[in-house]
């Protein structure tokens, strides 16, 4: 008796346990080559798979070295454009070819192969995939009930984040390290008993990188190369909350159920977010909306009722596309990182579907900038009309986000009237930060100070004297110097030499920025200015003006980069056409030429622009020094 596995039921090593219960014996086992290319590409790729189906054959062999059957490997190997076509049915096709030559049992666990081969008159013999009773995973057994993650790593000792909100300790949970072997049973009884258990899945599945749902648990496992060694992250929410249970709750009840909204809910991670999102996602399921959510991985702990969706395809706009079509009242988004995301959400909510993202930002703010550039500055407020910021697991500050046609704070010609973005507190109504494009940039201008009360310098205090800068310095080749006289006039200083070139032909160049910029502007020669050699500097000598004094101080220019929707912009007084280094707090960042125009753009979504924002964030002193 012949007989022909597939690739399905080595894999599940279903064929050595039908043998063992008697019905293959003293049968001769025909493996095809084709199964053997495709467990070999699996277990290049790094694909648990192809390590369980060498395994079987493995078991297989040890059979016929026992005498109970005879093991052949039978036809040839399938060229790269047959198991390039794999996914469409070569392969298979090829398998169920050799099974008809050699008149065998054909074998699978694939139901579609299985009706495929009946239907060419093949003795087929379908074998259910075995299915087990899944216990306790042995990573559960690290968690107890103030464990949010657990950590384990090849050679490190195991880890946990325990505690509550906003108090986490990343602590050890044992004394010796994990060998790789223990780390490599672990991580295979994960991906088994995503398989088998009814709760469990594996949400995606790349060579080196697996991500499991497991009842509760998210656990990520990394292998060689991706990782330096076997890692295994397991995650659970330690808290389930009611949205009864946050301040403001009565209001966001009311903001929430009143309408379809845009709603970011934003905080540092671990803050607690995605545990608020859980809470509105159930309290608005509750009243009677239609809610889904889109998530990769699906991890929020939601109910029933709440269908969980994932990349469709690999991308997030065709599962937009599918939930438009089944058209939800809200939809949950975690979480919105990439410019992908934030246009999905943006095309979804603006197709009258209310829209709950989740964002990470250290400020509350920093929600709303985040869809500066990726969504059209007039259309944010139709996107996102509440911003909810999390902190230590408590609802910190909520905004109210409107637009309004008005002169922004600050500003005080009337024809300077513009559409504004109003960002307001929503349990006191007071304004505290506006956005608008000012001289073609977009610019977030904060109207209260740290303590929360008004800010000390206007608008126009704010931005016009790097922006009149900007527009000198791209004509001025010496050193400019801009001194504020009040919110509509300020004087410019320059080398004598650029006297001509600034003012223009008939004064028409400088009457033009004038005009572009709203202010008033007095060009002077460095000599005229009061202030010059006492702090000011000329040229390139005030390179050490804005260092730390002291003995230990980093030499160099202390600059303030602005970041648009698109760029960093780091302005540099002198050094233009030089190259110099970049640094944060005493820190080596970058190198880089100094434009004509005195200024170094980093693109925003670089590495280096990711690391400069960083040291923004931290208030870390950013300084020029010549290389």
């Amino acid at each position: 008796m012949n007989v022909v596995p597939d690739t399905s039921v080595v894999i599940d090593g279903r064929v050595s346990a039908t043998i063992e219960d008697g019905q293959f014996e003293g049968a001769t086992i025909c493996v095809p080559e084709a199964v053997v290319a495709e467990l070999e590409a699996q277990a290049n790729d790094g694909i648990d798979s192809g390590w369980d189906g060498l395994e079987e054959l493995q078991r297989l062999a040890d059979l016929a070295d026992d005498g109970v059957i005879e093991l052949r490997y039978v036809g040839e190997r399938p060229s790269a454009i047959e198991r390039g076509h794999a996914s469409e049915g070569e392969i298979d096709a090829l398998i169920r070819d050799l099974a008809e030559e050699l008149d065998a049992t054909f074998v699978t666990s694939d139901i579609v192969q299985s009706e495929v081969a009946r239907a060419k008159g093949l003795d087929v013999q379908h074998v259910s995939p075995e299915v087990r009773e899944v216990g306790t995973l042995t990573v559960e057994e690290f968690f107890d009930d103030q464990t949010m993650s657990v950590h384990l790593k090849t050679d490190a000792v195991p880890k946990a984040k325990r505690g509550e909100l906003g108090a986490m300790a990343y602590e050890p949970i044992a004394d010796e390290p994990l060998d790789e072997a223990t780390m490599d049973e672990y991580a295979r009884e994960v991906v088994d008993g995503a398989k088998e258990a009814p709760d469990g899945f594996i949400e995606l599945s790349e060579p080196g990188m697996k991500i499991v749902q497991f009842r509760d648990y998210r656990i990520a496992i990394g292998r060689p190369p991706f990782s330096d060694g076997i890692e295994i992250t397991a995650v659970r929410p330690i808290a389930q909350t009611d949205i009864e249970d946050y301040e403001h709750a009565d209001e966001l009840k009311e903001r929430l159920l009143e309408r379809q909204r845009g709603v970011l809910i934003s905080g540092a991670p671990g803050a607690g977010k995605s545990t608020f999102a859980q809470a509105v996602a159930r309290y608005i399921a509750d009243h009677d909306y239609s809610v889904k959510t889109m998530e990769k991985p699906r991890d929020l702990q939601v109910g029933p009722d709440i269908t969980q969706y994932t990349e469709l395809g690999g991308e997030m706009a065709k599962t937009a596309d599918a939930l438009l079509m089944v058209r939800p009242d809200y939809t949950i988004y975690d979480e919105v990182r990439k410019t992908d995301d934030f246009e999905v959400f943006a095309d979804m909510r603006l197709a009258g579907v209310g829209m709950i993202g989740v964002v990470h930002a250290t400020r509350p703010i920093d929600a709303l900038q985040r869809l500066v550039g990726r969504v059209e500055l007039g259309m944010i407020p139709q996107v996102v009309d509440t911003v909810v910021y999390i902190e230590a697991g408590e609802v910190s500050t909520v905004y109210d986000v409107k637009t309004e046609v008005k002169v922004p704070a600050g500003l005080t010609e009337e024809d300077l009237a513009r559409p504004v973005i109003q960002v307001t507190d929503f349990q006191t109504g007071e304004p505290e930060y506006e956005i608008y494009t000012f001289n073609r940039q977009v610019v977030t201008v904060p109207l209260k100070d740290e303590d929360g009360g008004p800010a000390d310098e206007s608008g126009v205090d704010r931005i016009a004297k790097q922006e009149i800068e900007r527009e000198i310095r791209s004509i001025a080749h010496g050193y400019v110097d801009v001194e504020l006289r009040s919110q509509d006039k300020a004087v410019v200083y320059v080398e004598e030499d650029d006297i001509s070139s600034v003012i223009g032909k008939g004064g028409g160049r400088i009457t033009d920025i004038e005009n572009r910029l709203g202010i008033d502007i007095d060009v002077r020669t460095h000599d005229e200015n009061p202030n010059y050699g006492a702090g000011s500097g000329s040229g390139g000598a005030s390179a050490n003006s804005g260092g730390s004094s002291g003995g230990d101080s980093q030499p160099g220019q202390m600059v303030q980069p602005e970041i648009t929707s698109r760029h960093i912009v780091i302005p540099v007084d002198g050094n233009h056409g030089e190259t110099v280094e970049v640094q944060a707090g005493g820190e080596y960042l970058f190198t880089a030429t100094v434009s004509r125009g005195g200024e170094i753009q980093v693109s925003r979504g670089s590495a280096i622009a990711e690391e400069l924002e960083r040291a923004i964030d931290r208030k870390d002193p950013v300084t020029i020094v010549p290389s």
